[in-house]
């Protein structure tokens, strides 16, 4: 299946100079998106994962269905502040300052495989404190599945330490 083309570009969004890339589209075309999770689902079941960590708020798009399809527990990565219970708490650099995430305390026990899923590998900087935070809890980064992979970033860098699946690549 030609995934690109439920991909929609927009130029100069948020701001001018990128061109950001839409998965709306694909969100309204039920055959392109079980594909998406089926695909997500054959990595997931090939790197043995036993949990499912979704990126606030595109990998929650995805995460929760997969995590459904494979009989897999679902757990929340969010902005700081967002989760209601202990929880542990990540700084990371983003491109003009800093930012926080947040995983609850109890949300993976000590060795579980997890998988990571987001929308969109750019610099890799949210998907690696995100690795770090699974590691916090003890527990083991078993992959981390995107669906768009902006390759000029050079996110996969950031996640050189984990296996990354990505679907569509755009230069």
């Amino acid at each position: 299946m030609d995934l690109k083309a439920y991909i929609r570009n927009v130029p100069d969004f948020p701001r001018p100079g990128v061109l950001f890339r839409d998965i709306t589209p694909l969100l309204k075309a039920p055959d392109a998106f079980r594909y998406v999770l089926a695909r997500l689902a054959e990595d997931v079941e090939a790197k043995q994962a036993e949990a499912i960590v979704g990126i606030e708020s595109r990998g929650f798009i995805f995460g929760c269905p997969l995590a459904d399809r494979l009989g897999l527990p679902f757990v929340p990565v969010r902005k700081e502040g967002k989760l209601p219970a202990a929880r542990m708490t990540i700084e990371y650099s983003l491109e003009y300052g800093e930012s926080r995430l947040d995983i609850h305390a109890d949300a993976l026990e000590p060795g579980t495989r997890a998988y990571i899923v987001d929308d969109l590998l750019a610099t890799g900087g949210t998907a690696r404190a995100t690795a770090k935070l699974v590691e916090l809890l003890h527990a083991t980064v078993a992959g981390v599945g995107f669906v768009i992979e902006l390759k000029a970033l050079g996110g996969r860098r950031q996640l050189a330490d984990y296996p990354v699946f990505t679907l569509i690549e755009f230069d």
